[in-house]
């Protein structure tokens, strides 16, 4: 007999894309105001201020045990700071978005060559289809829309090293995370990220932020809807599911987030984007689909 899923969980894919993928134009829109690790650090710190009360109050159960702690930490470091981070350097360095997202879209080939070793999850010849034809068509899109440029090797490097970054922090996650109060989760992985970010904005970045009603409303999307509800989300998900199949899900990223740049951004997409943009969907549902048994 099994057990009927939770509504939330059956909405979470679509929320979780509309609030991941709207992030990174929103973010392109915040790097006009401030440098890339000034906002990481102040997004990280905001997180943190917002949840401390709401932990005072509620006081929500801490992890079992120290293990249980490290595993939350490690997840934290891996995406806020490897993943975001690194990201955030190679646009600081003069690589371009659509450079990026390409080595970024490899995320579920990868997760799918290393699933059934380190979360012991087969990935089947219908998903492996999805996949392909999800890097395909995200592969479309971006090519179709963004301009392909790097300044040396160093952006490149720091991409290559985020990929492995988001990988890794998915294929941890399904194998040793499990079930925390999203507040205490929450708190670990920013308190993680806040401690990198803040003295390395420190250190190399002393450009003064911008601060009018547009930047506000960056950061305030960006707390709310990528750190707290996107995230949660996401670390949700994975534990729910097979993580090779959620894992598909960010090929949908590249498509809405151009389709999100058209109008916070004035960046239309050409036709060629949109073709793309329908093969990822399909390759996501192949991907995606849970077998009947």
């Amino acid at each position: 007999m099994t057990s009927k899923r939770p509504l939330w969980l059956a909405a979470a894919p679509v929320l979780f894309l509309l609030l991941w993928s709207a992030g990174f134009p929103i973010a392109k829109i915040g790097i006009a105001h401030a440098e890339p690790m000034t906002i990481l650090a102040l997004r990280y710190t905001l997180v943190l201020v917002l949840l401390a009360p709401l932990a005072l109050i509620l006081r929500p159960p801490l992890p079992k045990s120290f293990r249980a702690g490290f595993d939350v930490a490690v997840t934290g470091f891996l995406i806020q700071v490897v993943y975001f981070g690194l990201c955030y350097l190679a646009f600081k360095s003069g690589t371009s978005s659509g450079t990026v997202a390409i080595v970024v879209c490899l995320q579920p080939i990868l997760v799918g060559l290393l699933a059934p070793r380190f979360a012991g999850e087969p990935v089947s010849p219908r998903t492996w289809a999805g996949l392909a034809l999800g890097l395909i068509g995200a592969g479309t899109v971006i090519l179709s829309h963004a301009e392909l440029k790097t300044q040396g090797p160093f952006g490149l490097i720091c991409t290559a090293i985020a990929l492995f970054g988001m990988t890794g922090a998915a294929l941890y996650e399904k194998r040793f995370g499990v079930t925390q109060h999203p507040i205490t989760a929450n708190l670990i992985q920013y308190a993680v990220g806040a401690a990198v970010t803040l003295p390395l904005a420190l250190w190399t970045e002393s450009a003064p932020i911008s601060w009018d009603w547009e930047f506000i409303a960056v950061m305030a999307y960006l707390v709310l809807g990528n750190s707290l509800l996107a995230i949660s989300l996401l670390l949700a998900m994975i534990r729910a599911g097979e993580v090779a199949r959620v894992s598909a899900l960010f090929y949908l990223v590249p498509p809405l987030a151009a389709l999100f740049a058209w109008p916070l951004l004035g960046e239309a997409l050409a036709p060629l984007g949109w073709a793309g943009m329908g093969l990822a969907a399909v390759g996501v549902m192949l991907a995606s689909r849970r077998a009947r048994g």
